[in-house]
């Protein structure tokens, strides 16, 4: 029985893009024979988000997908949340709604755990030579202060800790407890998944297609200093990682 690729796609007013990246998603052949599961969480949507998404999928009967409409913005982090209960795949992938990652990296992102040499696998926007649009100084220097402070608590040596593009086996991250409804997710898994004995995390570099504030980009300057308090928090205090089943 062929494996199954789990794509959760969080989604807040991105009906501009949102459109564009299923129909890359839909060109991407995996290895092995993986087929791929799209969970899309509209969380709440005030545009033609959550019409647009139901048009594209009543027109591509043949993938296997799941659509699940918050009634109350809650937050990227509570979309990725949902969408991890509900993933029935055996890996899965965190995909934004725009079109800054691109899906064709996904095979890139696999290779390692079908190699048999990771369960987790980081993809960063700070090393290897794919291409990346030059945008904020201070964003790249931000992301890199946060993945140097969690590394300094974790021990890991990631370079980019804020990336998107993170895949993990299903059973691994099915069972953390994951508490961050925003933009917390990021530092908030990475130190909980460090603390799975034996956990191996792998990194790979992945291409950057930055959008500005006016083409919609959402993270900003508070949400910097929320991951640092998250930081914080999840290695020096919060350190419950596992779920109780």
């Amino acid at each position: 029985m062929p494996k199954i690729l789990s794509i959760i796609i969080p989604a807040y007013n991105e009906s501009q893009t949102i459109e564009n990246i299923l129909e890359n998603i839909l060109k991407v052949t995996l290895p092995d024979g993986i087929k791929k599961e799209i969970i899309v969480v509209n969380d709440a949507s005030t545009d033609d988000t959550g019409k647009i998404i139901k048009s594209f999928f009543s027109q591509h009967s043949e993938i296997k997908f799941q659509l699940i409409d918050q009634m109350i913005n809650s937050g990227k982090g509570a979309a990725i949340h949902r969408g991890i209960e509900i993933a029935t795949g055996d890996y899965i992938i965190i995909q934004d709604a725009d079109t800054e990652y691109d899906p064709r990296e996904y095979n890139r992102l696999l290779q390692p755990v079908l190699d048999g040499f990771a369960d987790v696998v980081y993809g960063s926007r700070f090393m290897g030579g794919e291409p990346h649009r030059i945008l904020f100084f201070w964003h790249s220097l931000g992301n890199k202060l946060l993945t140097t402070l969690s590394n300094m608590f974790t021990n890991l040596n990631l370079t980019d800790m804020e990336s998107c593009y993170k895949l993990f086996k299903a059973d691994i991250l099915k069972g953390l407890y994951l508490k961050e409804k925003r933009f917390g997710f990021e530092p908030e898994v990475t130190a909980k998944v460090v603390r799975i004995p034996a956990v191996r995390i792998y990194e790979v570099g992945i291409s950057y297609y930055g959008r500005t504030y006016e083409e919609g980009k959402k993270i900003n300057w508070r949400d910097g200093f929320h991951a640092i308090y998250c930081v914080i928090k999840y290695n020096l205090f919060d350190k419950k990682y596992k779920k109780i089943m």
